[in-house]
């Protein structure tokens, strides 16, 4: 059979080729009444008519538009619908889900940078709200080395969503919990005891801006405060010997919480 309608139709996979439909759909439509074809061979195989086929046409049309098949039925069979009302509604509602695609593009854009960046902020932006002695390369060169890590996607997905304001709020958290730190070693503060706990606990709350972080986790990096250069210096521009200080008040915390801080791992538990 030729592939065009003539008196004996076109079969439904005929159909199916030309329209890009399913069989599937096809049958579907034809059992709710909403494409029949006129004809039948005579062992019951549906035939579709030039009718039939214009008529398909129109509902794949309406269904790229996003119209739903009762919406079509009444758009072809209804004289009473209003047509360009229907197809008006349907542009809104395109219209909207573009606007929400749209947004997704830019969240789906802004979380690919975090993840290579780290930080979604220009440099001035950084030296006003971390002060002239941060580093802007300092998220660039910690990609390199935690960027396979599930910390950094967590850090990165937090990043993504954060404006300068909230930057500034996690900067402003981090100075305080600094100067906390140094009053308290001035004060004398002793490892192990309630106010050292309350200490180390802020230090994890705080440090949760960036992602999630264990007792565990939290004695590697105390550690690392310690033994790095630039977080030394950091800690010890704060107050001479803070780190080391605050590596003990750390250590203590996780034996009060049945954890052993000498063989304490980054992905070594939960606690």
């Amino acid at each position: 059979m030729a592939d065009t309608p003539d008196a004996e139709g076109l079969t439904v996979g005929q159909v199916s080729a030309r329209l890009s439909v399913t069989v599937r759909a096809l049958h579907h439509w034809d059992d709710i009444g909403l494409a029949r074809p006129s004809l039948r061979t005579a062992a019951g195989y549906r035939l579709y008519t030039a009718a039939d086929l214009e008529r398909l046409h129109r509902i794949v049309v309406y269904r790229e538009l996003g119209l739903g098949l009762d919406k079509i039925r009444a758009v072809l069979d209804d004289s009473a619908t209003d047509v360009p009302g229907a197809l008006r509604a349907q542009r809104t509602q395109v219209a909207g889900r573009i606007e929400r695609l749209q947004q997704l593009i830019t969240g789906l854009e802004r979380m690919i940078d975090a993840q290579e960046r780290g930080m979604l902020l220009t440099i001035e932006q950084q030296a006003a709200i971390f002060g002239p002695h941060w580093d802007p390369e300092g998220p660039a060169k910690a990609r390199q080395l935690y960027g396979d890590t599930t910390q950094w996607r967590q850090y990165a997905e937090r990043s993504a969503s954060r404006t300068p304001e909230e930057w500034q709020a996690v900067a402003d958290d981090i100075a305080a919990l600094d100067r906390a730190l140094g009053e308290a070693m001035d004060a004398g503060v002793a490892p192990g005891t309630p106010e050292a706990h309350r200490l180390v606990g802020r230090h994890r709350d705080v440090f949760a801006a960036n992602f999630p972080l264990t007792r565990e986790m939290q004695v590697c990096l105390a550690r690392m405060y310690e033994d790095d250069p630039g977080f030394a210096a950091h800690y010890d521009g704060v107050r001479p010997g803070l780190a080391t200080w605050f590596r003990r008040l750390v250590d203590a915390d996780a034996r009060a919480h049945g954890l052993d801080p000498d063989t304490a791992t980054w992905d070594g538990g939960t606690a």
